[in-house]
């Protein structure tokens, strides 16, 4: 507001008419399938329209996510650092629009002789009351703009990583869960086993005192107890390892009190996710959005790089009132104002311009190669998740098979040795493939749920998509 008010609005519209050098964007075209290879047999939601509250079915599972997503101290400092992107962009984004301050100074001076005007000696005094204008530029070719925008573009790319920080959480904890459900699977398996041993090795006991049973085959039974124990102490070591880790993704004491000591024996996701199609992942994982955004700021940096090699023109100003006398700032006639204008043209700088328009450059270039890197690893991941999940599911219902026939060729074992048909070692064999088949069954029917929950991760799903 210096010169009248007819000043900022002529300075508005010289900014906002500025040009912007930064190249016109372009995404780079990604070796994208028309369809999934493993995707024909998929028929459950498709990813696009499924939140994390819908894919995870268990309700102590979505409680432990929500608890996870409140209190993670990971995550929260994900969270920390977009504010911090967004406040350095509020911070480029002012200096495209002129600023104003008020400003009040006083000014005394004694003055030799010589130096005075009158040619007198004397003390002279000046006062000034009124509004400034902070040096500002005018962004004729763009370069403010583009460094605002490069701003801009790294902010939402901060706001994608939050996002995929979102969904890696849900998965972790998901298949912390599922992992410690395993375990525990696997350790109750283990106790039951090590029981029915106890159970079998009490029995050639009391056969070995009738003279039925031989020293070797007492042996035998007290070997496959011994094996149950150490089995046991190795599993009740996974099952306390999986429960630490599964906490720790919490954040919170309080919130471990959520997880239970018993669960129903039923899935705690969805059993089958639909894919979509692959063009759409660009479109939703967040770790290729923000590659894409990160690029963008390279696009704009380009643009300020090459605004440096032209004029550069910035406007002080004042305007206000000033007198000799603080009791007369504010009389007739004491209205004051200024303007300085100021034109830059560079002229020789020993290749600094050039260096940093090259190294604009050569950083797109990198952000596009990093781009299609993260394309080309999100296309793996969704394949790799694919193949397990398909895969999986088949190898789960053999090994459910797998171990009906191996709990009815124990159970004729079982029967056979105690009437004498058959010999020890067959029954022991029995019992050492039921427990093999049935830990096997487990560790299928656990990696298959996490195969779920990787492909539900590895095509962006979880966490609501923005406007």
């Amino acid at each position: 507001m210096f010169m009248g008010t007819r000043v900022l609005p002529l300075v508005l519209a010289l900014t906002l008419a500025g040009c912007s050098l930064a190249p016109t964007y372009e995404r780079p075209e990604a070796p994208v399938p028309a369809q999934w290879g493993d995707a024909a047999g998929h028929q459950g939601p498709v990813v696009d329209q499924l939140e994390w509250q819908a894919f995870i079915v268990d309700p102590v599972l979505r409680q432990l996510v929500g608890a996870a997503l409140g209190n993670n101290r990971s995550l929260r400092q994900t969270l920390l650092d977009i504010e911090q992107a967004r406040a350095q962009y509020r911070i480029q984004r002012a200096d495209r629009v002129p600023g104003l301050n008020a400003a009040a100074s006083g000014n005394r001076q004694h003055l030799p002789a010589g130096l005075s005007s009158n040619g007198r000696e004397g003390v002279s005094s000046t006062y000034q009351v009124g509004l400034a204008l902070p040096e500002y530029e005018l962004d004729l070719f763009g370069r403010v703009k583009s460094l605002s925008d490069a701003a801009l573009e790294q902010y939402l790319a901060s706001e994608e990583v939050g996002r995929a920080a979102h969904i890696a959480l849900i998965a972790e904890v998901s298949q912390a869960y599922l992992t410690l459900d395993g375990a525990e699977r696997s350790l109750a398996l283990t106790r039951q086993t090590l029981a029915s041993r106890e159970d079998s090795l009490a029995l050639v006991g009391q056969r070995r005192s009738a003279g039925t049973a031989t020293a070797l085959d007492h042996q035998e039974a007290l070997g496959l107890v011994e094996q149950s124990r150490a089995d046991l102490e190795a599993t009740l070591r996974q099952q306390r390892q999986a429960y630490n880790a599964l906490v720790l993704l919490l954040g919170d004491a309080q919130a471990a009190k959520l997880i239970p000591g018993e669960r129903p024996n039923q899935p705690m996701v969805l059993q089958d996710i639909t894919p979509g199609l692959p063009s759409a992942l660009i479109e939703r994982r967040p770790d290729i959005l923000a590659a894409e955004h990160r690029l963008l700021s390279r696009n704009a940096d380009i643009g300020a790089a090459r605004a440096a090699f032209f004029p550069r023109i910035s406007l002080t100003g004042s305007f206000g009132t000033s007198s000799a006398q603080m009791s007369g700032l504010f009389d007739g006639g004491s209205r004051s104002w200024s303007f300085m204008p100021q034109l830059s043209l560079p002229l020789f700088d020993a290749g600094r311009n050039r260096a940093g328009l090259s190294l604009a450059e050569a950083r797109k270039d990198s952000a596009v190669a990093a781009y299609e890197g993260t394309i080309q690893a999100a296309f793996r991941e969704v394949a790799d998740a694919l193949a397990a999940t398909d895969t999986l599911r088949r190898e789960e219902a053999a090994r459910r098979a797998l171990v009906d026939t191996s709990r009815a060729s124990e159970a004729l074992a079982k029967a056979r040795y105690e009437g004498g048909v058959d010999n020890h070692l067959r029954y022991l064999d029995a019992q050492r493939n039921n427990f093999v088949n049935e830990a096997a069954y487990i560790q299928a029917s656990t990696q298959r749920q996490l195969a779920l929950v990787d492909l539900f991760r590895a095509l962006g799903g979880g966490w609501p998509m923005k406007g």
